[in-house]
């Protein structure tokens, strides 16, 4: 099952859109810089390591003499440590340990290698000089597919298949729900939690649970298609995640939130050849081109598409902040009250469920 899976998805897309950030110092190898790619999953899985490994292969075009490795489906344990020093002993200067659950373990091989970069995926446990991490405000992208499934749904039921409860995630459902409820405050949005990034299997049958559950629209944050696959083989909605994933549905697929890496890796690698870094938890967006949205299905209608355009504009100029009050949570009380705009830190240490999500809470 799981190679069949990862052969079927090697052929996925994704889409690549400038950003912009300064990056650590880091050595050359003989022909250019050597940089190390860390996957917690197959790179076949068409969502979050397919994209991390379009951007490495969109290094490999953009700058001259790099030399590029990578290993796959490195659990987030202290088997991360031994593949980051087998790359150290290899000559690899730069490394990217792009799952959140990597952190610790490669702040304790950075104290160790300070010559060595680190790019980790955030938001930052801990950071140290030559430690940085990256991510994105997906929020973004999921509110803007929250309001495709408000205006698509005719259940006013939808599903919304999570990874784990770390508060990046959490802060996605919300926003997905507030998305909803934006357009369609009838609607209520059910979660099930999987604990997995990566485990086919369980994405589906979580998805199948939710339209047993009467739900007409799946949406998701997992690393591959399965929730998508079960909504279009019961002849329901999806909305994917990671990256563009309509080929695999593309009757089901309504649109999904998709990451960019690949301009952002080259310029992390290019500065690090000039020392032009400093520490730092970065976080894209949508106007920058980390964050996107994958393509709209033809049924969505022109002033759904007009909707979406719209506040994905005010969105990007900070006209519209997703999280500002008043917020209540799953029990009616106001967690953030009205006026009030939910800085990047309150973001990040999202514990609760906005009101019209239903499903056990991260906590």
């Amino acid at each position: 099952m799981r190679m069949g899976w990862r052969r079927g998805m090697l052929w996925a897309l994704a889409a690549l859109v400038a950003v912009s950030l300064a990056a650590p110092g880091a050595a050359r190898g003989a022909a250019g810089p050597k940089v190390a790619f860390i996957y917690v999953g197959p790179v076949g899985d068409a969502g979050w390591t397919f994209q991390w490994d379009q951007a490495r292969r969109y290094l490999a075009q953009h700058v001259p003499g790099v030399q590029t490795s990578y290993v796959e489906s490195v659990p987030e344990t202290a088997d991360v440590a031994r593949v980051e020093n087998d790359f150290i002993a290899k000559g690899f200067s730069v490394i990217f340990a792009t799952a959140f659950g990597y952190q610790n373990f490669t702040i304790d091989v950075a104290r160790r290698h300070p010559n060595v970069t680190f790019v980790g995926i955030g938001p930052a446990i801990k950071l140290a000089p030559n430690v940085s991490t990256v991510y994105g405000k997906l929020w973004e992208g999921r509110y803007l597919t929250g309001i495709v499934a408000g205006k698509m749904t005719r259940a006013n039921v939808i599903g919304f298949v999570a990874a784990h409860p770390i508060t990046t995630v959490v802060a996605g459902v919300n926003a997905f729900a507030l998305g909803v409820r934006s357009v369609n405050p009838s609607a209520k949005v059910k979660v099930v939690w999987t604990g997995t990034w990566y485990d086919p299997p369980k994405e589906k049958q979580a998805a199948q649970s939710l339209l047993d559950a009467g739900a007409d629209v799946i949406a998701q944050h997992q690393d591959t298609p399965s929730a998508l696959l079960a909504a279009a083989e019961a002849g329901k909605w999806g909305i994917g995640s990671e990256s563009n994933m309509q080929r695999f549905a593309p009757k089901a697929y309504l649109t999904g939130t998709t990451w960019t890496w690949g301009p952002l890796v080259e310029k992390i690698v290019k500065a690090s050849e000039t020392h032009a870094w400093a520490s730092q938890d970065y976080y894209g967006n949508l106007r920058d081109g980390v964050v996107g949205l994958g393509p709209l299905n033809p049924a969505v209608p022109a002033a759904v598409r007009a909707q979406v355009a719209e506040k994905k504009r005010a969105i990007e100029s900070g006209r519209l902040e997703i999280f500002t009050g008043p917020l209540r949570d799953q029990t009616g009380k106001v967690r953030v009250p009205a006026g009030h705009t939910m800085s990047l830190k309150e973001i990040l240490t999202f514990d609760w469920l906005v009101e019209g999500v239903e499903g056990k809470s991260p906590k």
